[in-house]
């Protein structure tokens, strides 16, 4: 068993990172000063994976939507009840996501830590389907695609994709259609469950208040050792051109929704620490609430100060700056976001406007280090990603102003956007 201590000279904090024999990749950040203790048991499994060649087979295959998240709401159940009630009985409370390319399941507790670390360790690595269970299974997530589908926020953010990206499965919702969740099968998901929660396409990630022995003790009670299976996940090729420039939906609204964005052309598989870091200040410099941008919006009343909200949005083949709030006219907001982007080209971003978002943005970083549930999600996040939390920060606080305006000058590209608008019925 490898042990590798990793300390951030910077946050001047430490963690463990150990590869177990099992394959499972383990982090473990203790925290004593933290009252509570968070654990994340995570795939590197999400909604995008609908195409994947396995290191033991000769061709891809292509598996219905929506298994991802349909095997994140069988895994609870076993021939041993409902994990919940097991967690019950520690006081921890559990739960878990699926998101585009991660699957998480988790807990946080006061104590009794090690007894839930079993129950978590126990019910991920027993999955247990039977036609009845599955059948039963397809209707209660039917019911919530359908409620996605009146959901304003859900719809003006897939409408986004779907107007953006022509072929890249980050256009499919994460729960998948009523159509594809019929065809899936106690087959299918013994199948995806074997290629994607293979122990070495996993990682363990717990903060808080933690003793490392007595973690890996249980570990290795628990950790179920299979054989190793790389997996290639396949896309078909994605234009660099949008779909669309403009989609609009009516739902029950009181005002107009909007997301607007860039689409950036992508190579290779996920940014680097770096890139993250420079476009996050960027987007810091251009939008907070601080800005030029974000004041002459709220001057010409064409947004609210609760609701602008700006982020980049990456991963595996894809990649958009979004900009999303309520609005009375989400054209001019569009026209406002793009004028500011190409006279930020023109003049060049103000140095003091730099330094401020850099400070922030690395404060708000640093400080989420106090949080047990932010740096075991963090850990779990940069490692389906390559990345490290510590060189991150190190990125964050590395950065220069000519860093932050090569991004502008390559990304923010007026001909790739796409504006995606939910209006009042």
């Amino acid at each position: 068993m490898q042990i590798e201590k990793v300390t951030g000279e910077r946050a001047r904090d430490s963690y463990y990172k150990i590869q177990h024999p099992s394959g499972l990749s383990i982090y473990l950040y203790p925290k004593e000063s933290c009252s509570t203790a968070y654990a994340v048991f995570g795939a590197k499994y999400g909604s995008i994976d609908t195409c994947f060649q396995r290191s033991d087979e000769t061709k891809p295959e292509t598996v219905p939507e929506g298994i991802a998240h349909y095997l994140e709401h069988k895994l609870f159940e076993s021939e041993d009840g409902d994990a919940f009630e097991r967690f019950a009985k520690t006081g921890a409370s559990a739960n878990a996501f699926t998101s585009f390319e991660s699957t998480c399941y988790l807990f946080s507790c006061t104590d009794q830590l090690y007894e839930s670390l079993e129950i978590l360790l126990d019910f991920v690595q027993s999955p247990h389907f039977t036609e009845e269970s599955v059948a039963k299974e397809q209707g209660i997530i039917g019911q919530e695609i359908k409620m996605y589908d009146d959901d304003p926020q859900w719809r003006v953010m897939f409408n986004y994709l779907r107007a953006m990206y022509h072929t890249h499965p980050i256009r499919q919702d994460i729960a998948g259609t009523v159509e594809s969740i019929a065809e899936i099968t106690p087959e299918y998901l013994y199948r995806c469950y074997r290629t994607f929660y293979n122990l070495g396409n996993m990682a363990l990630c717990i903060a808080g208040r933690l003793d490392v022995e007595r973690v890996l003790e249980v570990c290795a009670r628990n950790l179920k050792t299979s054989k190793p299976v790389q997996v290639k996940r396949v896309f078909a090729p994605e234009p660099e051109t949008v779909v669309t420039a403009k989609v609009e939906q009516r739902l029950s609204v009181s005002l107009p929704l909007f997301q607007f964005g860039f689409k950036e052309a992508v190579s290779g598989e996920c940014r680097t620490e770096r890139e993250i870091a420079a476009m996050e200040i960027l987007l810091e410099t251009m939008a907070s609430d601080s800005s030029p941008l974000f004041q002459d919006l709220l001057n010409r009343g064409l947004i609210n100060e609760t609701s602008f909200s700006y982020e980049y949005f990456e991963g595996s083949g894809y990649a958009t700056v979004m900009f999303g709030g309520e609005s009375r006219d989400p054209q001019a907001v569009a026209e406002a976001i793009v004028a500011e982007t190409e006279r930020l080209k023109r003049t060049g971003i103000d140095p003091a406007a730099f330094t401020r978002a850099k400070k922030a943005i690395y404060g708000e970083n640093i400080a989420a280090l106090n949080s047990t549930s932010n740096i075991a999600n963090a850990l779990a996040s940069f490692t389906f990603k390559g990345r490290e939390l510590f060189a991150y920060l190190d990125a964050l606080a590395e950065l220069q102003l000519s860093d932050i305006q090569q991004i502008l000058e390559r990304v923010f590209d007026e001909s790739k956007t796409v504006l995606s608008v939910i209006l009042p019925l």
